[in-house]
């Protein structure tokens, strides 16, 4: 399967707010096809629909090979713990910039499958962290505006001098 080109950082695609998927076809399956083939080679453990242009909120995570891929359609977070973690965090559109974000610990999300079907599933440390980076994605919330101004200025002024 071939590669879709990455939205790089500051792309304004990258503050879509996307839209949720109504048809559960073959061209999902060919989406989600796409987005582990570009996540894989960038490398990173998730991306979303968005991060190739395309904006339907889909997600594919993969934490490690033997848990294996999992797709996301129309996620949604529907509880967040009070408890919180700080991990680092970056973006296949910003490969090689990496910050501490906290985030809530644990969460409980709704989402769909390939086929439409509705499941729920909670996540814990660094698998709700994941998932909770995504969804931001697909709100259109870069992981950038989760950092102080004064980390994501940092970020940023080293981000553009790295060479692309």
């Amino acid at each position: 399967m071939p590669i879709r080109p990455i939205l790089r950082y500051p792309h304004p695609g990258l503050k879509t707010v996307c839209a949720p998927v109504t048809a559960f076809d073959s061209s999902l399956a060919e989406l989600a096809d796409y987005l582990l083939a570009t996540m894989r080679a960038a490398p990173g453990v998730g991306i979303t629909a968005a991060h190739i242009g395309v904006f339907s909120r889909v997600t594919v995570l993969e934490l490690d090979k033997t848990d294996g891929v999992r797709l996301y359609v129309n996620p949604e977070i529907t509880w967040l713990s009070n408890e919180t973690m700080r991990h680092a965090e970056g973006s296949v559109s910003m490969p090689g910039a990496t910050e501490e974000v906290t985030r809530p610990r644990a969460i409980r999300l709704r989402y769909q499958n390939a086929e439409g079907i509705v499941h729920e599933e909670a996540a814990e440390d660094f698998h709700a962290i994941c998932i909770q980076h995504e969804v931001d994605q697909l709100d259109g919330i870069f992981w950038l505006q989760r950092l102080s101004r004064l980390k994501r200025d940092r970020l940023v002024k080293k981000w553009e001098k790295t060479p692309t």
